[in-house]
This record gives C-alpha cells, structure tokens and sequence, in this order.
C-alpha cells in the first residue's frame, strides 16, 4: 500500500485532524530532521507528516536540513511525498488566495547540500530531473483541487530563492523574464533529493502575497498570515482527496 508522505510548510507545521499514531525521532547520516516525523491516519489512510521549518517554525528556508528530511520520510516508510509550499506570485493570474500545482523549477539558491551522491563513490551518478515534478501525483492534485472547486492554475514554473529576505523588484522581473509564474524558498533542493531517493514529489502551492514590485504597497506579514489561514481549509481538503483517492 502506497504511504503517503506531507511536508508541511509556512502555515502548516501541523495537520490538524491528523490521527497521530506514532512520533518517529529519526537520526540519519545528514544530522537531524526538521522535526519528529508523525506517523498516523488522514483522509482514511495511512500518512506520514513532517513539519518542514519544525514546531513551532523556526528554520528558515537555507537552514532546512532538506537532506535529513527526505532521507528520513524514506526510510520511515513513505512511497509518494507531497509538498505544501506558501510561495508569491509572479505571473498575473498568481493573486493572493490562488492555488497552483507546479510543473517546473528554476534553482536560484546557493551553498545548499543538494544532492545524496557525493564523498567516496562507486560510480557517479546523474538523475533524470527535466521534469522535476510526478505527473501522476500532480493530476491527483488537479482532481482534488477541480472537487474543491478552487481557484488555481494547474501549471507553473516555481523559481526557488535562497532566502530568508524576500526578492527586490528587480530580481522579480528578471526571474519573469526566465519564465517564472511563482517566487519561494523552499522548493529546492527538496524535489531532486526525492528525485534521488526515486521518491514520487508534487507540490501544492498556495500564493500568499504578490511578488516584489507587482503590487504598489509594501509586503507584510500580517496579510500573508491572513490569506495563509483562509486557504488552509482548502488545502487540507485537497489533502484529504488526494489521500483518499
């Protein structure tokens, strides 16, 4: 049977109506994880949940230890992995409120561990990351979102920044001339690590702010908290679907 692994992000660093089981504390070879890995029942099914900037929040986004984490959520038994991610909006159609479910990836960070394959090898290895994203897994998220009858863009290109500062205007028109539709944090290296572990990874992206310069007031906390609590029933529905399914 398929166990579904959640990584929660900014807003989600804990699934409520999560039957928890079982709190895994898990060493591994790359230090420790975010947080205990919670091992319990959601949408009828067998989950695994793990918050991505611990709990209460308080990793910032270069600081994840994102090999950690997915080395853990492997070894504890999760077979698919989907990630929620808070992320600004860059393309027009990405207001505040708007879901969106990824297809693609521009890495802009630095100095992360990214990758498994390094140190003394027996061969190098090279994975096929063109398309970073599980097709199967995105259309079980489009299907949950279409239910929930949500607004949301079932494509988009996620530009992944270093953070923890938010981008100026002008890193923001650049990343729209490379193509981008969103701006986050935490997208990289977190899907080619699942992509190493041979992990099937989607994202479920809520926007939650307008991107630098696509808005005429300054970016604030308080609104992106309120346009995060208003879409968390969304998000946790589409969850259930999708565990459900």
């Amino acid at each position: 049977m398929t166990v579904y692994a959640i990584i929660g992000g900014t807003g989600l660093t804990q699934l409520e109506g999560l039957v928890i089981r079982q709190a895994l504390t898990l060493d591994t070879p790359y230090g420790t994880p975010s947080a205990d890995i919670l091992r319990g029942e959601y949408g009828g099914r067998e989950v695994l949940f793990l918050a991505r900037h611990g709990q209460p929040h308080r990793i910032a986004p270069h600081q994840i230890n994102y090999r950690a984490n997915l080395w853990a959520l492997k070894h504890a038994g999760a077979r698919e992995i989907v990630a929620v991610n808070a992320v600004g909006g860059i393309h027009a159609a990405m207001g505040a409120g708007h879901f969106c479910v990824p297809h693609q990836l521009i890495d802009y960070t630095a100095g992360r561990a990214h990758t498994f394959f390094e140190g003394e090898l027996d061969h190098v290895t090279h994975v096929d990351f063109s398309y970073p994203y599980d097709a199967a897994l995105r259309e079980r998220l489009i299907a949950a979102l279409t239910a929930e009858g949500a607004a949301f863009s079932s494509h988009g290109v996620y530009g992944c920044t270093q953070g923890p500062r938010l981008e100026t205007a002008a890193e923001i028109v650049r990343m729209e001339r490379d193509g981008c539709d969103l701006v986050g944090m935490t997208a990289m290296p977190e899907a080619a690590l699942a992509r190493e572990l041979a992990l099937p990874y989607a994202c479920l992206a809520l926007v939650v702010n307008p991107a630098a310069g696509k808005t005429s007031g300054l970016i604030t906390m308080d609104e992106i908290e309120r346009v995060l609590e208003q879409g968390m029933g969304t998000i946790k529905a589409v969850l259930a679907r999708v565990l459900s399914d």
